[in-house]
């Protein structure tokens, strides 16, 4: 892969946004809970992101298809950092989850952004080890934050930690401001955003999806697979406390081992990407990954349970570099911001609707059931992801080089 300094420019930025999001994150749970006490509030925080992400998917993507991304993403780091630093001047719960809301709305229109200047900025051949990297990134950061979020609201307070994590934001705007220009198709499009413009929008990205069949039955299947996991993670710390009986301190360096896992995942998906096809990061990947599940909530042995729960951070770290590769290569630019709207609404409802589910049967029936069922039902699905993926190999290549 030959290094060009865009590549720092978007691994600098990216990786410092996301270890102050950690940063922030342990933070705000914090200061939400000394303001109420109350462990429905601190949960208040996770649900307010799926809710903006839900509302946001019906303009947002049309927006960011018609704007520089690079601006989007220099406002949207500024504007959160903007927020943070407001964030613990408020007193009211009410004021803190609507600061919260427009945070993530800010993300909703960064994250489509970043995978169109991924896209536009990233050489085809080295899109793979690029995404490896980042996701290495990204699990040092989630390992990383959390830890230094503590240090610094033991030697200070919350609001020095949320000024770290703005000053940060501060610093990924400049990395994103060091950037190329890059514009694309965005000027064809007209300016103006209307619900009969929206409509419009909605039609072509179904469009082109229902064109690309190929492309559909592969999202329908991993999207699906996917939000299956995100549920589980849900009843992950649950599990643990309730089944396995392990204290909160055992719960931390459990997850810390998973960040350990992700980073060794990362440094593999990384070296490995002229020995490995793109197939096989998706397909053994995901596959693997979904195994991973099934046995961390089948398993009745704690040591069994952890192990599988270090292994899925490495198997989930070729997954979603393959994952991320895919799309880039595979979603026209010109629909990116669009196309990642819909399909984020569509996941965001198959979440909250499987994370219910899986809450409530967990609740009549026992959590190790529910949990080891459903995730059994995910390892299904991830096969045939697999199996898809190898029978339609020659139709995705062709799509990768137009």
């Amino acid at each position: 892969m030959e290094l060009r300094k865009e590549y720092f420019y978007l691994w600098f930025g990216f990786g410092v946004s996301k270890l102050g999001s950690w940063i922030y994150l342990i933070a705000l749970n914090l200061t939400v809970w000394h303001l109420t006490e109350s462990p429905a509030a601190v949960a208040g925080i996770y649900i307010i992101g799926p809710i903006a992400r839900i509302l946001c998917s019906f303009f947002a993507g049309s927006i960011v298809d018609r704007s520089n991304k690079r601006t989007i993403l220099i406002f949207s780091d500024l504007f959160r950092a903007g927020i943070v630093c407001m964030m613990p001047l408020l007193t009211e719960i009410w004021l803190i989850y609507c600061f919260i809301f427009l945070a993530n709305i800010a993300v909703c229109f960064s994250n489509p952004s970043t995978t169109y200047m991924i896209t536009k900025l990233v050489q085809p051949n080295d899109r793979l080890r690029f995404n490896s990297i980042n996701a290495m990134l990204g699990s040092g950061s989630f390992m990383v934050g959390p830890a230094l979020s503590g240090a610094i609201i033991a030697f200070s307070s919350t609001f020095t930690a949320m000024l770290v994590n703005a000053c940060m934001l501060l610093f990924s705007a400049w990395m994103m401001y060091l950037l190329p220009n890059v514009q694309g198709e965005m000027t064809k499009l007209s300016k103006t955003i209307t619900p009969a413009i929206i409509r419009d929008d909605i039609y072509i990205v179904w469009k082109f999806i229902r064109e690309k069949k190929a492309i559909l039955y592969f999202f329908v299947l991993y999207s699906t697979a996917l939000m299956i996991c995100y549920s589980l993670d849900s009843q992950e710390m649950s599990f643990l406390k309730d089944f396995h009986k392990v204290s909160d301190t055992a719960y931390g360096i459990i997850v810390g081992l998973t960040g350990i896992g992700a980073i060794v995942g990362g440094f593999m998906a990384a070296k490995y990407v002229k020995k490995l096809s793109l197939i096989s990061y998706i397909g053994a990947g995901f596959s693997l990954t979904l195994v991973c599940y099934f046995v961390f909530y089948f398993s009745s042995n704690l040591i069994l349970a952890i192990a599988s729960f270090i292994l899925l951070g490495l198997f989930m770290a070729f997954s979603n570099a393959g994952y991320a590769t895919f799309y880039q290569q595979t979603i026209p630019t010109e629909i990116m911001g669009r196309f990642g709207s819909t399909l984020g609404l569509i996941e965001s409802v198959m979440q909250i609707v499987l994370t219910l589910v899986i809450g409530v049967l967990a609740e009549i029936y026992s959590i190790q059931l529910i949990t080891s069922l459903f995730a059994f039902i995910g390892v299904l699905m991830a096969c045939l992801v697999y199996v898809y993926l190898l029978r339609n190999s020659m139709l995705f290549l062709q799509e990768e080089l137009k």
